[in-house]
């Protein structure tokens, strides 16, 4: 998937991946979109999770090997 973004969170563990991935939409304008690859395998269910909340669009994941990889598009 291409993004406008993409921040490497792999090696993270939890809220770490998230909290990069906050400060990276907060450099971003509406409608642009954030790659997050990540290797924490909670991190599906928190990018779930923080997308209902933020109200940004979880555009897609998908697990590809050990990693885990979230596309998120900027409200």
């Amino acid at each position: 998937m291409q993004a406008d973004k993409e921040v490497d969170a792999r090696g993270l563990n939890c809220p770490l991946p998230i909290l990069r991935a906050k400060k990276a939409l907060s450099e971003m304008v509406t409608g642009q979109t954030l790659k997050v690859v990540a290797t924490d395998p909670g991190s599906t269910r928190d990018f779930q999770a923080f997308a209902k909340q933020t109200g940004n669009e979880l555009v897609g994941q998908e697990t590809v090997g050990e990693e885990y990889i979230h596309v998120l598009r900027r409200r």
